[in-house]
């Protein structure tokens, strides 16, 4: 069973830059899509955005071009570097990860294991 803490939130003013780190143990990473979710308040938790464990990426439209994911499978731990921000991002950011045999998904309910989020805020 892997665990996963999440770190970097905050509250930043819009166009600001956060960095969000994911720091998975229990097992290595290599194997696993690895996968960054939020979730507003009064809202259902939305992927924004996927590693695979080839590296290929994908993001939500929302996002597409300001953030980017990335992992460091040595090190056991994901990132997501989000740029220019906006209002609409504030949300708790959570951290999951998916064995890559399972195939790909961007729906929250094909992931097990979660972090306990970190919550970032963008003000105007």
């Amino acid at each position: 069973q892997v665990q996963l803490v999440e770190s970097g939130g905050g509250s930043v003013r819009a166009g600001d830059s956060l960095r969000l780190s994911c720091a998975v143990s229990g097992e290595s990473i290599n194997g696993y899509i690895i996968a960054w979710f939020r979730q507003a308040q009064g809202q259902e938790r939305k992927m924004v955005a996927v590693i695979t464990s080839s590296g290929s990426t994908n993001y939500a439209d929302a996002v597409n071009g300001r953030f980017s994911i990335s992992r460091d499978n040595a090190k056991s731990t994901g990132h997501l570097q989000m740029n220019s921000l906006k209002p609409e991002d504030t949300a708790v950011y959570y951290c999951t990860v998916r064995r890559s045999y399972l195939g790909y998904s961007e729906r929250s309910v094909d992931y097990k294991s979660w972090g306990q989020g970190t919550q970032v805020t963008v003000s105007s």
